[in-house]
This record gives structure tokens, sequence and C-alpha cells, in this order.
């Protein structure tokens, strides 16, 4: 058994285990035990050492712990129209360059509904014949679930697959696993050689997902660092969440702490309206603006670099901000060749957390 799999055996994946960690109440128990039937919990016991226990409204606690506003039917399941861009069974290719690969419903905090890691493996050969006859993709995003929730052997096998393409220069993985398991990084040898290895031939980027300072402990900055010793460039995203990292003074600690750590700021996204997020991160795109502008004037230069975009069905959409009671938004990415770089206008009521797909045409 590898290390890695010594790992996930014991994260916590049940209201009971849970309770064992955590204080938590009758109530709150039978409503975990509720939730956790339609969106299943998993948790490392590392992660789950971050929460303030005396803080009922801890950050960490409400990134990783089911919430009962979770149970609500208000949202949607697909909000970026990944059902609509699959074009081969576990790829998607929605802008021209780029492939996705939602290599397995296994993530951290939620494991996912969707294909496991060895029924898209299955299919890499049907998939590397789709990128090989599209000369315009020249890069690969292999995601989840979680990308290195997948076995090393998985992994190399994506590596070896596509690194192989003459018209592939760039791999990335997207992965909270620096951040909620960095353990499964910096003590695997084989994972780090592997990375190492296929590195030589093709460029290879990770792209994680830190969103509150406090996830960038010195394990987390070890993971980022071994990561980058192999010639890995890490990348970070971060979500605004309500009740997490929504404040400015927050979020631009987060942002220089990331540049501190090694990686490099990439895109700060809005919260979309999903099932189960919606109505318990989800923050106006007026006052998400003023926070992102308050925060950028507390941030180095290097962390100023992101984009503060929105994931949509039409593609990419940047936030440039508020003129009066319209917002200005900018194509960053397109699914549609006419709109790629459009600059656009939305009159916007003051509640307004996302975008209609009437309000982009």
């Amino acid at each position: 058994m590898s290390k890695f799999s010594d790992l996930q055996k014991n994260c916590i994946c049940d209201a009971d285990s849970l309770s064992k960690c955590l204080p938590v109440s009758d109530d709150e128990k039978a409503a975990i035990e509720r939730i956790i039937k339609r969106y299943p919990l998993k948790v490392t016991p590392y992660y789950l050492g971050l929460i303030d226990r005396d803080d009922p409204d801890d950050p960490i606690k409400r990134l990783c712990i089911p919430d009962p506003m979770e149970d609500l039917d208000d949202g949607e399941e697909d909000t970026s129209g990944e059902a609509s861009n699959t074009v081969v069974k576990g790829m998607q290719h929605k802008y021209s360059q780029t492939v996705l690969i939602p290599s397995t419903n296994n993530c951290f905090r939620k494991r996912m509904v969707g294909y496991c890691g060895d029924e898209v493996a299955d299919n890499l050969e049907a998939m590397a014949s789709y990128v090989a006859s599209h000369n315009e993709i020249n890069n690969v995003l292999i995601s989840g679930g979680d990308a290195f929730a997948n076995e090393n052997g998985i992994i190399k096998d994506y590596l070896e697959t596509f690194s192989s393409l003459k018209n592939i220069g760039l791999i990335r993985f997207g992965t909270r696993v620096p951040v909620v398991m960095p353990q499964r990084i910096y003590e695997d040898s084989e994972f780090l050689s592997i990375l190492e290895e296929y590195g030589k031939k093709v460029q290879i980027a990770v792209v994680t997902q830190f969103e509150h300072p406090r996830e960038l402990t010195s394990e987390a900055k070890k993971a980022i660092r071994s990561l980058i010793e192999r010639g890995v460039y890490v990348r970070n995203q971060a979500v605004l969440l309500k009740g997490v990292n929504d404040d400015p003074k927050v979020l631009s600690d987060l942002m220089n702490g990331v540049v501190a750590s090694g990686a490099i700021p990439y895109y700060i996204f809005q919260c979309r309206p999903v099932l189960g997020v919606k109505n318990h991160f989800q923050i106006p795109l007026f006052k998400a603006a003023g926070i992102i502008k308050e925060a950028r004037s507390m941030m180095n230069g290097q962390a100023r670099g992101f984009r503060y975009v929105l994931s949509h069905p039409t593609g990419k959409i940047e936030v440039i901000g508020p003129e009066g009671d319209d917002m200005i938004f900018k194509y960053h990415e397109a699914k549609s060749i006419t709109d790629q770089g459009r600059i656009f206008r939305v009159r916007l009521d003051d509640d307004k957390c996302w975008l209609d797909m009437s309000d982009v045409k």
C-alpha cells in the first residue's frame, strides 16, 4: 500500500468520525448525516487540525464541514456548461487551445459524482487521438474532483500519454492536495520523481486553491517548494467566498502569502451558483468588486497579477469593475471566437451574484 493510500484511508468521511474530532451537537450531527448522503464528506485529519475549535464561524471549518445551507434546492448542477463541451468520454473541449479532463470524482471536501479515475484513465487512447488530431490544442488540464487524488500510476499514465504529443507544450494539474494533504507531495519521492521525469519532456504546472491565509502552513509551503524544486511551476486560484475570504485584509494576506510561498496568483473566481454552494458562499458582484479593489491596494505587485473572473458557460469573463449602476466585463477566454476579448456592460441590481445568459448577449 502506498503512502498516499495510507493518507486517504485516514480521511474523515462520516458524521460519527467527525464528532470524535470536533465538538458537534446532536442537531448538527443529524444535519451533517443528512447532507453527506447528498454531498459525501471527505476531510483529512491534517486539515481538520487547522480549525479553531473556539470559533463557531471559523473559516476553515466553513470550508470543510457540512452546513445546513447546503441542503437547500437552490442553484444549478452545471454552471459552466461542462456537459455540452464533452467531446470524448471523460474529456471536455471548451476553449480552442485547451482540453479539460475531470480525472476523478474524488476530492476534498466533497467526493463528487462522475467518473472514477480508473474509468477516465481507461479512455486515454481515445483522448490522445482526439488531441493529436486537433493541432490548435496546445495544453491539457487534468482536474477532478482532484487530480492528485489519483494514484501515482494513473498520474504517470496521463503524463506519458500527453507529453508524447507534438502539439502539447503544457500539462496542468488542478488540485487542493497542497492545501489539505501536503504530505502526499513532499513525503512521496516516487510521485515527485514522476513529475521531474516528465517535466523534462513537457512543462508541468500545478494549479492549486488556497482560499484563506491560515491554509498556508509550513507543511503547505514545503509541498509548494517540493514541486518547484522538481521543475514544476505552481499557480494559485481562489474563489471569493462569504465568511472565508470576503474581507479585504484577509484576501490581501492570502495573495501576499501565496507569493511569499513561491506560487503565482492566477485567478480569483466569483463563486458560481452551484447546488449546495449558492446560498452558503456567494457574494453580490458589486460588493465583491469593492472587496477586490480594496484588497489589491494592500497587495505587493506580484500578488496583484491575478484576474477576477466568472467561469461562465460562454467563457471566462473578467470583472473589470463598476461604472455607475453598471458593471463592466471583458471576455478573458471565450467559447465562441466572436466573443474573444469582447467588452460589455450589464446593469446589475445590488444583490445580483451571477450573470444570466441573457446578460451577456
